[in-house]
């Protein structure tokens, strides 16, 4: 696994492909993330721009190699552990945007609550903001995971398809993404701390099970 994640590593950082969401989470990092904001608020933000970053990034790892090449990789090392290894090679790059938006916020954010008047300690609200940006990106890699091959093989329906469920598990309240921005955005105005460990939990849940469902249907399809 090792080997073939250096494979999948070295692909993604070769082929480009990655610095589209690079490019858009930064630059929503730079539109949200203000000078003097609240910190649990600019956390919030910053956790919700890695959802479709990682959709995206999955979607770039899954899909790098050529198909005669995928077919080697596979017959090497097997279907479901060659695709295995792209996923979390996506996961792995949406981790690094992750440390370094929360490091963004904590440079930037005032640490107090929206109102400005309650002191909001930094190192816990730095777990929460953290514990909050971890479980948007493994929704973001559950997505990326049932959007593409070998779930969905055609561009036209696994793009639009990834991006709007991004879309709606950021903002509807039953999702575990919405429910840890919520925690973060709520407790801002109180100054209190929320930290998203039932949403973290959640997240990973959903986001092996993807996984292991995509993994599974790419050895019966390869």
């Amino acid at each position: 696994m090792i080997a073939l994640l250096r494979y999948q590593t070295a692909l993604l950082v070769g082929s480009h492909r990655w610095l589209p969401p690079v490019v858009l989470y930064a630059a929503w990092l730079a539109i949200g993330v203000q000078s003097g904001g609240p910190i649990l608020d600019g956390f919030g933000y910053a956790a919700g721009g890695l959802l479709p970053a990682a959709v995206w990034l999955v979607r770039v790892c899954v899909t790098n190699e050529p198909p005669a090449a995928r077919s080697c990789t596979a017959t090497a090392a097997g279907p479901g552990r060659a695709h295995l290894a792209g996923v979390l090679t996506a996961a792995c790059a949406a981790l690094l945007l992750a440390l370094l938006g929360t490091a963004w916020v904590v440079l930037l954010s005032d640490p107090r609550s929206t109102d400005l008047r309650v002191a909001v300690p930094v190192l816990p609200a730095y777990v929460a903001g953290l514990l909050a940006a971890l479980a948007c990106l493994l929704m973001g890699t559950a997505i990326g995971a049932l959007s593409n091959w070998p779930v969905l093989r055609s561009p036209g329906w696994s793009i639009p398809t990834g991006m709007v469920a991004a879309l709606l598990l950021l903002v509807l309240s039953a999702s575990p993404a919405n429910a840890a921005l919520s925690g973060l955005v709520t407790g801002s105005l109180h100054g209190t701390i929320n930290t998203p460990w039932l949403p973290l939990a959640a997240t990973a849940l959903i986001a092996a099970a993807a996984t292991a469902a995509a993994c599974a249907l790419s050895s019966r399809r390869s």
